[in-house]
């Protein structure tokens, strides 16, 4: 593989909570900044469709990531009107969980207790539906990234992996994204919601979440599988009850798509 499995800060578990929190902020305003939504938006309504779903289980979600904007920009659709979001993470965001579970009447929740991508069952423990996995899924290292895609093969559920970060490059080259990411996260924090001040303080006074943000960003593009170590990941996998389509999508910046879809229920005859 091409892929190098580098150390993110925001993975390990002693990095403080709310820095986690304010670096995924960051990814939602770039999220927004390189048209995710509308990408994946398109993604999502193809495999709901494809696999007769209107529940979504977002896995690694952080602070919210664009599922939110993705359902809502469905539910306008018609036959997208009852879809279902649950957003999760193996560090939830308390703050993020707040704000979502106290809305009322939304199609949106987020779940409090820790869930690990990698250990996540079928429909009877509660993860029937599509599972979604938007710039989260080259945090895995490639034992646990195919025991996800296996998970979802077994279980016969479908799965939408999204990213945005680009390994086509030479490696060198990654490195370089070390000084722009930095100078990113100060020209885009002013758009950060909730804005709090250890967002600002943290930024501008003692750049800590600048150091952080850029140090994650040039690793991602360096962990990310590109689309031939999708296929390493894939060995073996591929069969006629399931399948497995990968991609890059269009429009602004380089992004890069896994979808599998059950296609027939075990046994049936082609």
């Amino acid at each position: 593989m091409k892929r190098i499995h580098l150390f993110e800060l925001e993975d390990f578990s002693w990095f403080p909570g709310w820095l986690r929190a304010c670096m995924t902020r960051l990814i939602v305003i770039m999220h927004k900044a390189l048209g995710t939504t509308e990408a994946l938006a398109e993604l999502v309504a193809r495999a709901l469709k494809e696999s007769s779903t209107s529940n979504i289980i977002d896995l690694c979600s952080g602070s919210g990531g664009p599922m939110i904007d993705v359902v809502r920009s469905l539910r306008e659709k018609p036959g997208f009107e009852d879809i279902k979001l649950t957003l999760t993470d193996l560090y939830p965001s308390m703050e993020a969980a707040a704000l979502i579970n106290n809305q009322e009447g939304s199609n949106v929740s987020y779940r409090t207790s820790p869930v690990d991508a990698t250990k996540i069952g079928g429909e009877a423990a509660g993860f029937a539906g599509l599972r979604t996995m938007v710039s989260s899924f080259h945090h895995m290292r490639p034992e646990d990234a195919r025991k996800i895609l296996e998970s979802a093969q077994r279980s016969r559920q479908p799965i939408c992996i999204f990213e945005i970060s680009d390994n086509s490059h030479p490696m060198f080259l990654g490195w370089l994204a070390l000084p722009i990411n930095f100078v990113m996260c100060l020209l885009i924090t002013p758009l950060v919601r909730p804005m709090t001040a250890r967002q600002l303080v943290f930024t501008y006074l003692v750049p800590i979440i600048p150091l952080c943000f850029a140090w994650d960003g040039a690793v991602s593009n360096a962990r990310t599988y590109t689309l031939d170590d999708l296929d390493e990941l894939l060995s073996g996998l591929r069969n006629a009850d399931y399948r497995w389509e990968k991609g890059v999508t269009g429009g602004r910046a380089k992004k890069l798509y896994l979808l599998g879809i059950p296609t027939r229920s075990p046994g049936s005859s082609a």
